[in-house]
């Protein structure tokens, strides 16, 4: 290190141990040439103090020859330059033009310094707003996810290596497993491997939550505090709160970052039994009992096209007694959603109504009954009346840091999401990994990524009953089933190539180089 970057690190400690703390990679050699007329000419300097930095290829972002210009943010600065680019054109130095949208990125992939799955990631980075998409997005820039995919192929490659030599040259060389044992072991290695495809395209669905966001929907009777839940988990007036019923008619969705999740919720209006529309009698109150059923019909559309949906129940004082309202329409629905999915939570409103403990203990108990397969810990208590009174500043009972348990039941919701997004990991040891937290890579999967796995599943599928159903004994009278099932190989290798965009599974000499390697053919 020389004097003078030492002689600045000691004068800024805090970088220097920063710096100190980092592993960079071997030197790179650099030259600094300070250029500047003696007197420059104020009437032709475009930026009095830029920087230029030249990077050969190949060790640049695109692989290419790349010249970066530094010069200050002013937007007149910035148009002078680019205007003074576009008259270099008259040197006879190459054309010189503004790049298209993607360019960069676009000749790094095709001078092999990205592969897609880090074009995609790259695609994310820029568009993360929200603490998990950004971790998302850095999880897919690095080559680990392409390494894994490119590894699947060239397992898929060899075992079709071995078939394509048990078709070729079964007559002419001697093998050390019978065909039969030969074909149940390619069997066996596609098994293993469909299982870990399974796995990284069920991990990519997961992934896209956190991409796109998840989708939440308030379920509930009319006046249960869907409205007023809703205003509290986004931090303010989103939707009308009113004591009359039916004033949500339509969905009112906002979008928000909770705890790093993008989240999209959903405020429905109220469900209830459809028949009481019919009872508001004829003219403008039965139009009002159309419009409500319409709102009631999107509602459940709503819940069910959902990744996690919020049930909404409360307690009532109904002709002087005080008990939890369960309206048979909402207990319906959100019984069909618990069995269906595992993404329903329960709030319980109006707390602040029960007199004691025990009366809320019997009410989840109750709930439980009602909705089969709903754990206890999805069930939550809450009073937005007493977190309205803390908000507003008047005076509340007791000192509670989280008056109406609200922000409690915002960490429960917290969790649900990272139950939905946690990566799923083989069972199998083997397959897992010693670490299986490398998994959580599989999670930058993209919707294109997905189709393309899936593909690659339906083929390995196709292979599997092509083979189960032949039986190498019969000599070559099936000996037409082999190839298809070598093709069908062939076909989910493809698939993972299209992933990467590198490589074709149809490489003769890739085929070929397996046959050789494990045979000794022409000898």
């Amino acid at each position: 290190m020389s004097e003078r970057v030492q002689s600045t690190l000691y004068q800024q400690p805090l970088v220097g141990q920063l710096l100190l703390s980092f592993e960079f990679p071997a030197t790179l050699h650099s030259t600094f040439i300070e250029r500047s007329a003696p007197e420059p000419n104020v009437n032709t300097t475009l930026d009095p103090s830029a920087l230029v930095l030249y990077f050969p290829a190949p060790h640049t972002v695109t692989g290419e020859d790349v010249l970066e210009l530094h010069v200050h943010g002013g937007a007149a600065i910035v148009r002078s330059v680019l205007a003074a680019i576009q008259n270099c054109n008259e040197l006879n130095l190459g054309e010189i033009r503004y790049a298209n949208p993607g360019e960069f990125t676009e000749r790094a992939f095709l001078n092999d310094r990205l592969d897609l799955t880090q074009v995609e990631a790259l695609g994310d980075t820029l568009a993360a707003t929200t603490e998990q998409q950004r971790l998302l997005a850095v999880r897919g820039t690095v080559n680990n996810l392409a390494k894994r995919y490119e590894s699947w192929r060239q397992q898929l490659l060899y075992a079709r290596g071995e078939l394509e030599a048990l078709i070729d040259f079964s007559e002419d060389q001697h093998f050390d497993e019978s065909p039969s044992d030969l074909c149940a072991s390619v069997a066996d290695q596609v098994r293993s491997l469909k299982r870990m495809i399974q796995i990284q395209s069920q991990n990519a669905v997961r992934g896209e939550l956190l991409r796109n966001g998840i989708t939440i929907a308030l379920l509930g009777a009319p006046n249960a505090g869907k409205s007023s839940l809703l205003n509290h988990i986004v931090g303010r007036e989103a939707a009308i709160v009113s004591q009359e019923a039916g004033t949500t008619r339509d969905v009112i969705e906002v979008g928000l970052d909770l705890g790093g999740y993008f989240c999209r919720v959903g405020d429905t209006a109220g469900l209830r039994n459809t028949e009481g529309g019919a009872l508001h009698g004829s003219g403008a109150q039965e139009i009002v009992g159309q419009v409500e059923q319409e709102g009631m019909r999107r509602a459940k559309s709503r819940a069910a096209e959902s990744d996690v949906v919020i049930v909404v129940l409360s307690f009532e004082d109904a002709a002087g007694k005080l008990a939890l309202q369960l309206d048979a329409e909402v207990i319906a629905t959100s019984a069909k959603l618990v069995a269906s999915k595992d993404n329903v939570l329960v709030v319980i409103n109006k707390k602040d109504m029960a007199p004691s403990t025990l009366m809320l203990e019997n009410a989840t108990q109750e709930v439980l009954g009602l909705l089969p397969g709903l754990r206890r810990d999805k069930i939550f208590w809450i009073s937005c009346k007493d977190a309205d009174t803390r908000a507003s500043g008047r005076p509340s009972d007791g000192d509670s840091p989280d008056p109406g348990h609200i922000q409690a039941f915002l960490q429960g919701l917290i969790r649900h999401f990272g139950e939905l997004t946690k990566a799923l990991v083989p069972q199998d040891a083997a397959q897992a990994g010693p670490d299986p937290s490398v998994w959580q890579e599989s999670l930058g999967g993209t919707a294109r990524q997905h189709v393309l796995l899936e593909e690659c599943l339906k083929f390995l599928d196709a292979f599997l009953v092509e083979v189960e159903r032949h039986d190498p004994a019969d000599g070559l009278e099936n000996e037409a089933d082999i190839v298809v099932a070598a093709e069908h190989l062939r076909g989910a290798a493809d698939c993972l190539a299209k992933i990467t965009g590198r490589g074709s599974s149809g490489d003769v000499e890739e085929v070929l180089g397996v046959v050789f390697e494990k045979f000794c053919v022409g000898k």
